[in-house]
């Protein structure tokens, strides 16, 4: 066997062993409409990774930002990102849409 069908062994191997773990991660949905986040509040379970499918149905761009997350990320209009938050101890963490901070508010709660 050649090293280059052993690296590409490995490098499968390597892919079958991570899968289960990036399927264990809970994903939650935030969905951005009339500048407001459905729903407002997420529950998330504490000292957990997860990974939040951010949906923007607005035709104009949002950005979802949370100092306390220490996350920031442009979702254009009528479209979808991805963003990984915690694991996070128990607690509230608050979040805002940038460009309409005003509506586009809402808090994660970690139990």
């Amino acid at each position: 066997m050649n090293s280059r069908m052993k690296m590409s062994l490995w490098l499968l191997a390597g892919i079958l062993l991570t899968r289960p773990l990036l399927a264990a991660v809970p994903e939650l949905q935030l969905e951005i409409r009339d500048h407001l986040f459905f729903p407002a509040t997420l529950e998330i379970p504490a000292n957990q990774k997860v990974r939040l499918l951010i949906i923007n149905n607005d035709p104009t761009p949002e950005e979802f930002e949370s100092y306390e997350l220490n996350r920031e990320k442009v979702v254009p209009g009528n479209s979808r990102t991805v963003i990984f938050i915690g694991p996070l101890e128990p607690g509230e963490y608050p979040f805002f849409g940038e460009f309409f901070p005003k509506t586009a508010q809402g808090k994660v709660v970690a139990k």
